[in-house]
């Protein structure tokens, strides 16, 4: 299915929306990026930072008025390899909630598949905060942890960095890209890794440079099963936190048929979250 200039059109003129609460308890919002900063559990300083305390019901406080009601809890770079916190909060969250972790290449089939079975459905490549893998040792562990236990990958990196391996990151079983890719030079490359079935992040307006409707447009046009929409809460070393209107900006750009299937069908199936 390909959006037309026309339903672009049509859709955002029918959800001139603002931020009022109806509208906001109207919505279902999947948060397939989010953080969970526990100092009950370990954290590693990044670059010289270590983020503040900012356990669950902080971040629930925030989600919920949102229209939050799943997600993806995401490890970041200060988390570096720990477990533990998801183990302690997948549990809390349910079914409905699933989690994006950390683990070196080595890192045992029979640990991978026990994670599987606790929530876990993706790893992650944290290229932009300081993660250095070869392209080969990507593939090689994206490859395994999807044969393993059906986990896609998901990618931190300016987009633009990727061009010479589209061709190699395009044959993962499934890949997703965090951030709109961060710039404005990774979009071509985004836009190729889009055409190959690659899932695209519409999160961290506030830390991306990039324009963002722009962005958000070309990637539903290329396919309007790509993009999946995250918080990004709580915004750790983004320039702009997070903002409610942010949401409005989604379906003010796509519509509400294609925001729906941003905000909700598509991470959905990402994840392989079954909600009733």
């Amino acid at each position: 299915m390909r959006l037309t200039r026309r339903a672009f059109l049509s859709g955002g003129a029918a959800v001139a929306l603002s931020a009022t609460a109806g509208l906001t308890q109207q919505r279902r919002l999947f948060d397939s990026h989010c953080h969970i900063i526990d100092h009950r559990f370990p954290i590693v300083a990044n670059q010289g930072y270590t983020p503040p305390h900012f356990p669950l019901e902080n971040y629930l406080a925030q989600a919920r008025p949102l229209g939050v009601m799943a997600g993806a809890v995401v490890s970041g770079s200060f988390q570096a390899e720990d477990q533990t916190y998801l183990m302690d909060i997948l549990p809390k969250l349910g079914p409905a909630w699933v989690g994006v972790t950390q683990i070196p290449n080595d890192y045992p089939d029979a640990e991978i598949a026990r994670l599987g079975k606790l929530g876990v459905r993706a790893v992650r490549f944290n290229v932009f905060r300081g993660r250095i893998d070869s392209v080969d040792d990507i593939v090689a562990l994206a490859t395994r942890v999807h044969s393993v236990a059906g986990w896609h990958s998901e990618i931190y990196a300016d987009a633009a960095a990727l061009a010479p391996h589209v061709d190699k990151l395009s044959k993962l079983p499934q890949l997703c890209v965090d951030h709109l890719g961060m710039t404005e030079a990774g979009v071509p490359v985004l836009l190729d890794l889009v055409a190959a079935g690659c899932k695209v992040k519409a999160t961290g307006f506030g830390r991306v440079k990039l324009d963002v409707p722009k962005t958000l447009e070309a990637v539903a046009r290329k396919n309007p099963n790509a993009l999946v929409f995250g918080t990004d809460i709580p915004s750790t070393r983004a320039a702009r936190p997070f903002e409610a209107a942010d949401i409005d900006l989604v379906e003010r750009v796509l519509g509400q048929e294609f925001a729906q299937k941003a905000f909700w069908d598509n991470p959905l199936a990402l994840y392989r979250v079954k909600v009733a």
